[in-house]
């Protein structure tokens, strides 16, 4: 279900990978955790949806209405409803309390929710991400994708610092991919709701996205302490609460853009594993 009523076209918005393209998504995958990993980041596994309630708590809703889906029961006390046209009618669905997540980071803050850390620290994860978009572009931009994100937690250093490593990395692996890539500033809804947030996200991006053309595979995010205070999580040397901030990499995205680039997901999966061996 979606928050508007922009139809999702199979075709577009949908996809089913082949057997080259999964080699290739699976490989993009294991360097960007390997980067995790090789910082010291641990892996967790979050679930493909969420309570409402707990998306709310980061203003979902509010700051990405035009994004949202949500996932509910059928209603069956009647008899097994039948899809009308392709959907189910509104009566047929019980109360909506299921949220689709449309980034991958919120399991990692949902995890260390009331939590004190001792320690900064660094976190991977992957999940299937959701957006209700306005049109969709095959690979490109889905209703449906995958996202590896690598999420910082501590001191505002530590995640600054956390940004600032993998810019350098993500800049050197696509040139050694022979991809030309724009790091651009960009907008942070999280931070659009006036108030100081919005205005330190004017004078200082939270956001910088890695652009191949127009499309945006990769980004660097900083939060302060939104998701910190979001999620009580505390920092044991001080009374405030923890700083984040994120990796997050499009894996789709990285797909259609290499396959262009190298003409065959083959030749694709050759440059990955070549540039990976060079420990880019």
């Amino acid at each position: 279900m979606a928050a508007n009523s922009a139809p999702a076209t199979p075709t577009d918005a949908l996809g089913i990978l082949g057997p080259d393209q999964t080699d290739l998504l699976r490989a993009l995958d294991g360097v960007f955790t390997g980067w995790g990993r090789s910082a010291g980041a641990r892996e967790i596994l979050p679930p493909p949806v969420y309570p409402v309630a707990d998306l709310e708590k980061f203003d979902v809703y509010t700051n990405f209405p035009q994004l949202a889906l949500v996932a509910s029961p059928l209603e069956l006390t009647d008899g097994p409803p039948k899809p009308r046209d392709g959907r189910f009618a509104p009566a047929d669905v019980q109360e909506i309390r299921l949220g689709l997540p449309h980034a991958a980071c919120f399991g990692a803050y949902l995890f260390h929710e009331d939590t004190e850390l001792g320690e900064d620290t660094l976190v991977t994860l992957v999940n299937r991400c959701f957006r209700n978009e306005d049109h969709y572009v095959p690979l490109r931009r889905l209703v449906s994708f995958q996202m590896r994100e690598i999420v910082a937690l501590g001191s505002y250093e530590h995640t600054q610092k956390v940004l600032a490593s993998f810019t350098e990395r993500i800049t050197a692996f696509g040139a050694a991919l022979g991809l030309e890539l724009g790091r651009v500033a960009a907008s942070d809804p999280f931070f659009e709701n006036g108030g100081a947030r919005a205005l330190m996200s004017r004078v200082s991006p939270v956001k910088h996205e890695f652009q191949a053309g127009d499309l945006a595979i990769a980004s660097v995010n900083t939060h302060r302490n939104f998701f910190g205070e979001r999620c009580r999580i505390r920092l044991a040397d001080s009374s405030g609460f923890a700083f984040t901030s994120c990796v997050a990499f499009g894996l789709e995205r990285w797909v259609a853009v290499l396959l262009d680039a190298h003409g065959s997901a083959t030749r694709a999966l050759a440059a990955v594993r070549d540039a990976a061996a060079q420990g880019l």
